[in-house]
């Protein structure tokens, strides 16, 4: 049982761990024949077996997960709502980072989209304007409209594959655009009109769950699935199959599916709204393992997966309490601290 630990440990840490973002991936184009093989097709059967038998556990207990949630240790309907008055903020930081580091770097999104010749100028001048603009909160819808087009743009300048991999930009955009960027923001104090409505905001937190989702499995595909060569490529740089040094030796190809089937299962959860808290939580060691090995480079590119995870936990999922947290969030969005263009017509 003491030898299984360890090999959960590397699995987990494999899974979050992006190939393309260490190594050049441009030897390694897709082969999606990669996946209709018997194991491949035999995990990825198992993952959605398990989303369905998830699914039909969520709904005997009425969309009620495991973990506690924070009313559980007391925190009150207005403590919760000033918490998602927040949220937008504690997202726009998180996004902001890596949307700098890329517009410096002269990258699209993420360390694998170098762009070359002239287009890393201009990009990179908008991906810095993006960043400051949400950082401020001014302006942030537009900033968000920009960030939507400059996703679909990047298929065009770094190709379909990469962009699906970072899906979870497609969706912040949305979301910013739906939610805005709330009370504590430059938009509330001097330029309210520009403001969505208060009735959009229900819509914000579905479409950055979806679009994190959608990332997570594009990139498990992408990176595993579909391009077992580019992952021992990967895992010849990067020595992270350690289950053998435990007695439990797994081949590469066994420990990269497995690794790819966690990551799917996160994503597929997350899509369909399955124990969202629970799946978050066993996100997180994934996320944060290999930290020391990729150390900046993996953390700045995680941070928007982290401020999406810190949301999901704080959200009670349950479906009777559902009409009570779109009420809360809508309230700090738009009527605490400072109340919104829309909250003071009505």
């Amino acid at each position: 049982m003491l030898r299984l630990l360890p090999c959960l440990l590397a699995l987990l840490g494999t899974a979050s761990a992006h190939e393309k973002w260490f190594i050049d991936a441009a030897p390694y184009p897709n082969r999606f024949e990669l996946i209709f093989r018997p194991l491949p097709l035999t995990l990825i059967a198992a993952v959605l077996l398990g989303a369905l038998g998830a699914a039909w556990w969520q709904r005997r207990r009425d969309g009620r997960g495991f973990l506690p949630t924070f009313a559980t240790f007391g925190a009150t309907g207005e403590r919760l709502a000033l918490l998602y008055a927040f949220i937008p903020a504690i997202l726009a930081a998180h996004l902001a980072v890596p949307l700098l580091v890329s517009g410096v770097e002269g990258r699209l999104f993420s360390p694998n989209n170098q762009l070359l010749g002239g287009w890393a100028y201009p990009v990179g001048l908008l991906e810095v304007g993006i960043a400051l603009a949400l950082f401020y909160g001014g302006f942030t819808r537009i900033a968000a409209l920009a960030l939507g087009l400059l996703w679909f743009a990047g298929l065009a300048l770094a190709g379909v594959s990469d962009m699906l991999d970072n899906l979870h930009y497609l969706g912040f955009a949305v979301f910013f655009y739906l939610a805005g960027r709330g009370p504590f923001s430059v938009g509330r104090l001097v330029l309210p009109n520009t403001e969505p409505p208060a009735r959009l905001a229900r819509f914000a937190v579905p479409a950055l769950r979806i679009g994190v989702a959608l990332s997570l499995i594009a990139v498990a595909f992408s990176e595993k699935f579909a391009n077992l060569p580019l992952a021992g490529a990967f895992l010849q740089e990067y020595p992270l199959n350690v289950p053998g040094n435990f007695g439990l030796p797994l081949p590469d190809e066994t420990f990269v599916l497995l690794a790819g089937s966690v990551e799917l299962l996160v994503g597929v959860f997350l899509l369909f709204n399955l124990f969202p808290r629970e799946i978050i939580v066993l996100a997180w060691l994934p996320f944060n393992l290999t930290l020391t090995v990729f150390r900046w480079e993996e953390l700045v590119g995680h941070l928007p997966f982290y401020g999406v995870m810190a949301l999901l936990l704080a959200w009670d999922h349950a479906k009777r309490r559902q009409n009570e947290q779109q009420n809360l969030w809508q309230r700090g969005l738009h009527e605490l601290v400072m109340p919104s263009r829309t909250e003071r017509e009505n």
